[in-house]
């Protein structure tokens, strides 16, 4: 028998717990609408459903009165030896767009050059993306470029471990090849490991369209993804204050060395190895801090089709684990705290949307109010005032950077705030695109439960906003 409290053993069980997904998803959906059925046809169900909306109301309020941690002071040190060392890496396949654009920027960090260094695996491309990073590697010294045979398995999970014994850093940051990213970001990652129970740290992300000055139009899918990354970045403070369930988010996440290894390294059994990464960190009792200042910008995508692909595999991903790591949550493995947290947000984000067919139906069969309609309510409203809250703290925290920059800085009470107008019409705006993830949710797992899927690497088009590199700069 696994004994499961015990850290070397975590492994063995992460593994065991990954067979049988399509039977478990089809249990569990046949579950759901069993229960969301029952719920219609029993005097009771009005008042389970008031119940259960009270206890997620209560740890709602508990959220959204919580204060986040301030950010520590950027990392500085005389000594360049002083500076833990910091291996970066990107899994790349057909990138020839932004692959160098994404070198230049993780090249040029204000950071003692030997203390850290760059690893980007070609995944093999089939564009110009191998030449351009051979190319590259002639000009950045700390640039290693390994390329991976056709044949090569697992992924990006699998790209990540097959380099990751050859990286000597003490913290290994993951990047996609879309990111842009700030000079000091490595600065004011670093001081967030001082607490030694912190096993990440997830950077938050932006939209890169979503500056005015960028040449690409802004759509209402990019202005969706903005409101999108503003809420998010609300829940990943609220959760983290009040001791629940930090998350990763793939792009600009940094992880101590020593966690990845208790962990097992990343998840080749998955199509979100960030997701994946995130519960097992947590079962393996460290914590996932955020930075909010400043942000890894990235790409986002500009049309419907690939917004519902990228979001389709968002939710499997995400569904997936819970399908994965069910006993050890049964087990309370995550404590109190972070169970109970994990719990909320698995009934707002994928219980709900998979119920809503059912409770829909038998609505229109019943011609009666859906009776989920409580909790939905909820939940639209904590995200649409999370918004809110979220874009005006963004605001704010870029005014504070730039000032920074500059040199300056004004008093609280002279600092511009985003106006309120404003702040609501992105959230209205935001909230109406967040919809989409009420089929996305039910329509994935619908299909999982009858479709096995084939692991496969999945990148969503990146499209660059310069020309390629023929002429580069030395680099020392």
């Amino acid at each position: 028998m696994i004994d499961d409290a015990h850290p070397g053993n975590l492994k063995a069980s992460f593994e065991r717990g990954l067979a049988g997904r399509r039977p478990k998803a089809a249990i569990a959906l046949s579950a759901v609408w069993a229960v969301t059925i029952t719920l219609h046809l029993v005097s009771w169900g009005i008042w389970f459903v008031l119940g259960l909306t009270l206890l997620v109301g209560l740890h709602t309020l508990r959220l959204m009165v919580a204060r986040p941690r301030s950010a520590p002071s950027v990392f500085t040190r005389e000594n360049s030896d002083d500076y833990p060392y910091v291996s970066l890496m990107v899994s790349a396949k057909n990138e020839e767009a932004v692959v160098s654009s994404l070198v230049r920027s993780l090249c040029n960090l204000d950071y003692p050059s030997d203390r850290y260094d760059l690893w980007i695996i070609d995944d093999y491309s089939t564009d110009r993306t191998p030449e351009l990073l051979d190319q590259l590697a002639l000009h950045y010294p700390r640039l290693h470029v390994v390329h991976r045979p056709a044949d090569a398995g697992g992924g990006k999970s699998g790209a990540l471990n097959q380099v990751y014994p050859q990286v000597k850093g003490e913290f290994i940051a993951v990047f996609d090849a879309d990111a842009q990213v700030p000079t000091d970001l490595l600065r004011r990652v670093i001081p967030l490991f001082d607490r030694p129970q912190v096993g990440a740290v997830q950077v938050r992300k932006a939209v890169l369209q979503g500056n005015e000055g960028h040449p690409r139009p802004r759509n209402f899918w990019i202005l969706g993804q903005v409101a999108e990354m503003a809420l998010d970045s609300y829940f990943q403070q609220q959760r983290i204050a009040i001791g629940g369930v930090g998350e990763l988010r793939g792009n600009g996440q940094f992880v101590r060395r020593q966690a990845l290894d208790s962990c097992g390294g990343w998840n080749e059994e998955t199509i979100t190895d960030d997701l994946d990464l995130t519960l097992r960190l947590h079962f393996d009792r460290w914590d996932i801090d955020f930075l909010m200042v400043p942000a890894v910008e990235e790409e986002g995508v500009t049309q419907a089709i690939a917004l519902w692909h990228q979001r389709s595999r968002w939710a499997e991903g995400g569904y997936q684990r819970y399908l994965d790591y069910w006993r050890l949550m049964s087990r309370n493995r995550l404590g109190i705290g972070k169970t109970i947290d994990l719990l909320v947000f698995w009934l707002m984000q994928y219980l709900l949307p998979t119920a809503a067919v059912p409770d829909t139906l038998m609505a229109i069969a019943r011609s009666s109010p859906p009776l989920l309609s409580p909790l939905t309510g909820l939940t639209v409203l904590l995200s649409c005032v999370g918004m809110m809250i979220g874009l005006r703290r963004i605001h704010s925290s870029d005014y504070l950077l730039r000032e920074e920059a500059l040199g300056t800085e004004r008093s609280p009470q002279l600092r511009p705030e985003m106006p309120l107008w404003r702040t609501v019409v992105q959230s209205m705006r935001g909230t109406l695109y967040m919809m989409h993830w009420l089929l996305v949710v039910a329509s994935t797992t619908a299909r999982i439960s009858v479709r096995p899927k084939r692991l496969k690497w999945v990148k969503t088009a990146h499209q660059g906003t310069d020309e390629v590199l023929l002429d580069m700069p030395g680099q020392s």
